[in-house]
Formats: structure tokens, C-alpha cells, sequence
């Protein structure tokens, strides 16, 4: 078993995700089996109860796992799919053993950090490497924060345990440059390491983020210091693409560097696919704009997966996917047809994209942009919410059932077009109790859905409570709506669709979530191309 565990210093979000997602894929490349995992050392189960503004987006793994949104990049580099397991929290840690206390388990011991949280901390990564040649760990937080130094302590005894040739520790740290004088600053990864030293760990690979590249008196600086090769003094230099990391990493060298130290033997990678798929980003033929009509507009993480998808997309359509961020609290007042109209005229309205969201602030306004795409044949793809919306107006507006909504939104609503089920009336438990995870999906044939996945059963990923209402569809399907995908037992709507517009589709689903850089989702893929056709 061969363990790369990576950690950060200095300031947080530096990029260890996507550091890990590189290395994962350039391992891949090399023909080796990888499995990636992400340790948060936060209270909480899972990030299911959290909200966008406080950790970004919740990415929801094929068996229902709500996890940290770098998941989701180590799924997209390195093609993969991983479960609810690869995400570990404090949570989950001290949930294990303080449930095994109650049971008996540990026969009268005093229950502590050293031995019994460190030892389950351990027994998951050692679980969780079986089948693989190489687990990469990410430490999620910044070396020197308190509610990680369990995780780190049971990093630092897993070198005796699995030994020492089958681990490789990866510290990533900021080199800031200081433009007055124009220089790169090496003492706070200096102080960085020595924390890390401090507890036992010294780093095998120094990753350096920063601004301008380093030069060879800097690394001899950080070699000396941190007692790392100069080699293995890798910089992290900022780029347009984040799908440009591996290939700049690989031209650094780390990836032999990695096979080495852990005594992999050296291999070739086969990074055409990536270098075509890079090359599609940097270099597109053309350029479109997408309004994303959105609740938290200026909080992108919220929104990762979907960015992500629509990078892919693009770049399988030759396509430039510029974003052009809309809150749908503007849209909710008469000025929303003046203020799109606007956005056309300048060229920021190829499409109109209303990803998924919770609560109802902003939803008349993501109503209002949606009619505004079915009235003007704009293409539209709607989310999970969106297709709620979807569904809200066109009972109201289509139907001319004018008090249709969602009972999330309105409870005395005299049209429940979007109710929750049954099943999840009685539910009092916030964490983990929507429809999570990836379910199966039939297709109508003769549709745009099925013409864009190409065959009758498909499946896509879940995370929602509330559901188009099945006593309404009838009416909807009447007035001219398509449900052109349900629930394989016909219960549940899953795809809408108008036939006779350019691109109107929604789903109850989240594709964003399966959507991967060298075969992206179908539903995006579809949508771009029509939104510059």
C-alpha cells in the first residue's frame, strides 16, 4: 500500500485539490490504479448541513455521500468515481468511536486521541487503500490549526506502520512576491515547514504557489531550509486553466520524482488526451456567453460542479463557455425583460443556465428569466431547482393555474405543482435524508434527451426533497410540456422538455456531477451547441 498525503501552510485555499487531482491523474497517466481521499477536520458528519457561503459547494458522490467540493475535482481529473468513504471528517471520526464506547468496545480503556481516534483515523485510510497502488490524502485546513492535529499525528505514525518506502509526504505552501522589491518571500514556507517538523513530519515534495516563477536561487533557499531536494522544490505558478496544472507539474518533473521516492518504477504517461483536452480550453475556435441566473452569484464555489460542466462542454464544442453571473434577486421585479434584452444586445446571452439551489430567496426571479426563455427561444437548461422553476412557470403562465408553486416556497399554495413526496413529509433529520445519490432515469423516445444520451436508460445523480407533483402532469403534459424522462416506475418526472423550441430541457438531476473533461454530460454538451448554432 503507497500513501501520498498532502498538506498546506500558510494561508488556506492554495489549491491543495487540485494539487491532489494532478498528481492523482498523472498517475493515472502512468497506468497505476489511484484512489483519492479528503480529510476535513471540521465537527460536522458530512457537508450535507452546510451552507454554500460557509464551505462552497456540496458535491454529491454515486452512493450518496455529501461531500467537500474537492471530491468532485479529484472524480473529473483523475476518472473515477468515489464514495461517501473517500470523505472523512472529525464528525464521522469521533461519531465511530464514541458509538463503539457505548457498545462496549474498548473493555474498560480510557478512550483518548492517541491511541483510539488516531488508530480509526488509520484503519479508514487503510481500508480505503485495498485494491489500489497509490491513495493520495489531502489534510484539509492549514498546518498549525488545532482540529487537525489528529489527522496529522496519525499521518505521521502511518510511516511506521505501512513504511517508510510507501510514503511520500507533499506540503504545499505560499511563496508570496513582494512587487515594491520584487522578490519571493521563503520565510513563511520556511516557518511552514517547521510547524510540520515540529510535529514530525518532514516533507518529501515542497508544492510553491506563486505569482512569477521561481528561480534557482529561491529553490536552493527552500532545499537548504526545509531539507528538501532541489529537485523535489516543485512551483505552483498561477495559470489561465486549472486543467493546465498536470501538464505543467509533469514539465516540472513530479511525476517521476513521486514514482520514485515511492518506488513505483519509472513509467511513461500518456498525456495526449489531456494536452488536445487543455489545448481546446486555451485555444477555442470560438466564444459564447452564458447567463447563469443564480443565488449566490458571487460565491463561484457554489457552483464548481457546474462551472466545471460547462468548461467541458465547451471545450468538446471547440467553444470559449464565458459566464456571465446574474442574481436572481434583480430579475424579480418588471425591469427583468429590460435588463436580459440589455444582456443580449451586449452578447452575454447565448443561454440561459438556472443551476440548483435551496430556500426562496430569489425564485421569482429565476421564474421571470425562465419565461423570458421560452417566450424569446433563448436555450435554456435548468438544474434540479430549475427545473423546478421550469415547472412553476409554465403551470402559471402556460396552464393559467396562477397561484402554481412550490409548497417549499408557499405552503398554502392553491396549485402544489411541486410538493414534497410522501416519504419525506415525515422526516425530521436534516442530514442525509433527500434523495441523494445517483438513480436511474427512462427516456422517452423521440426526445432531445434521448437524443442527446442515445439510449432509453440512463442514470444521473440526486440531491433534493421536493418533486414535480404527480397529480399536475397530465395538465402540464395537456398544454404542451414534454416529460421526456421519469423514475423507472414512471412515479417520478426526472426530464422536461418544449418541443418546439430551440433548447428547453431541464432535470430533477444534478449531471454537473458526472460530467468529466474528455466525455462531458450529454444535457451540456447538447446545450452549449445549440447556444452558438
Amino acid at each position: 500500500m503507497k500513501f501520498i498525503f498532502v498538506t498546506g501552510g500558510v494561508v488556506s485555499s492554495l489549491g491543495k485539490g487540485t494539487a491532489v487531482s494532478s498528481i492523482g491523474m498523472l498517475l493515472k497517466a502512468r497506468g497505476f490504479k489511484v484512489n483519492a481521499v479528503k480529510i476535513d477536520p471540521y465537527l460536522q458528519v458530512d457537508a450535507g448541513t452546510m451552507s454554500p457561503y460557509e464551505h462552497g459547494e456540496v458535491f454529491v458522490t454515486k452512493d450518496g455521500g455529501e461531500t467537500d467540493l474537492d471530491i468532485g475535482n479529484y472524480e473529473r481529473f483523475i476518472d473515477c468515481e468515489l464514495s461517501a468513504e473517500n470523505s472523512i471528517t472529525t464528525g464521522k471520526i469521533y461519531w465511530s468511536v464514541l458509538n463503539r464506547e457505548r457498545h462496549g468496545d474498548y473493555l474498560g480503556k480510557t478512550v483518548q486521541i492517541i491511541p483510539h481516534i488516531t488508530d480509526e483515523i488509520k484503519k479508514r485510510l487503510f481500508e480505503l487503500s485495498k485494491g489500489f497502488d497509490v491513495t493520495i490524502v489531502e489534510i484539509g485546513g492549514t498546518v498549525g490549526d488545532i482540529e487537525g492535529l489528529p489527522f496529522l499525528e496519525a499521518i505521521r505514525q502511518m510511516k511506521k506502520d505501512a513504511g517508510k518506502d510507501n510514503i511520500l509526504y507533499i506540503h504545499l505552501s505560499l511563496l508570496p512576491y513582494l512587487k515594491t522589491s520584487k522578490e519571493i518571500k521563503t520565510k513563511p514556507t520556511q516557518h511552514s515547514v517547521k510547524e510540520l517538523r515540529g510535529i514530525g513530519i518532514q516533507p518529501d515534495i515542497l508544492l510553491c504557489r506563486t505569482e512569477v516563477p521561481i528561480t534557482e536561487q529561491v529553490k536552493d533557499k527552500l532545499s537548504l531550509f526545509c531539507d528538501v531536494e532541489k529537485r523535489a522544490v516543485i512551483q505552483g505558478i498561477n495559470v489561465k486553466s486549472i486543467y493546465e496544472i498536470p501538464l505543467i507539474f509533469e514539465k516540472e518533473g513530479l511525476g517521476d520524482i513521486i514514482t520514485e521516492k515511492l518506488h513505483l518504477g519509472k513509467k511513461v504517461p500518456d498525456l495526449k488526451n489531456w494536452q488536445d483536452f487543455a489545448n481546446r480550453i486555451l485555444f477555442p475556435e470560438r466564444e459564447i456567453t452564458i447567463s447563469v441566473i443564480a443565488k449566490y452569484p458571487k460565491l463561484k464555489d457554489a457552483y464548481t460542479s457546474v462551472i466545471q460542466s460547462l468548461i467541458h462542454a465547451g471545450a468538446s464544442n471547440n467553444t470559449r463557455v464565458k459566464l456571465n453571473w446574474v442574481d436572481s434577486k434583480e430579475l424579480e421585479d418588471k425591469n427583468c425583460n429590460e435588463i436580459l434584452n440589455n444582456f443580449r444586445n451586449e452578447k452575454k446571452l447565448s443561454g440561459i443556465l438556472v443551476p440548483g439551489g435551496f430556500g426562496k430567496r430569489g425564485i421569482e426571479g429565476k421564474i421571470n428569466a425562465i419565461r423570458y426563455a421560452r417566450e424569446n427561444n433563448i436555450p435554456f437548461l435548468g438544474l434540479c431547482l430549475g427545473l423546478q422553476c421550469a415547472v412553476i412557470e409554465f403551470a402559471r403562465n402556460v396552464c393559467n393555474l396562477k397561484d402554481a408553486n412550490s409548497t417549499e416556497f408557499d405552503e398554502k399554495t392553491s396549485y402544489p405543482v411541486i410538493d414534497l413526496m410522501p416519504e419525506q413529509k415525515n422526516i425530521k433529520d436534516k442530514g442525509g435524508t433527500m434523495r441523494l445519490g445517483e438513480y436511474p432515469a427512462h427516456l422517452k423516445k423521440g426526445t432531445v434527451v434521448f437524443s442527446l444520451y442515445g439510449r432509453s436508460n440512463i442514470s444521473e445523480r440526486h440531491r433534493h426533497r421536493y418533486e414535480v407533483n404527480p397529480k399536475y402532469v397530465p395538465v402540464l403534459e395537456d398544454n404542451g410540456l414534454t416529460v421526456s424522462g421519469t423514475s423507472p416506475d414512471g412515479r417520478l418526472v426526472e426530464f422536461i422538455e418544449i418541443t418546439n423550441h430551440k433548447f428547453f430541457v431541464a432535470t430533477q438531476a444534478h449531471p454537473e456531477f458526472k460530467s468529466r473533461p474528455n466525455h462531458c454530460s450529454p444535457l451540456f454538451e447538447g446545450f452549449i451547441k445549440k447556444s452558438y448554432s
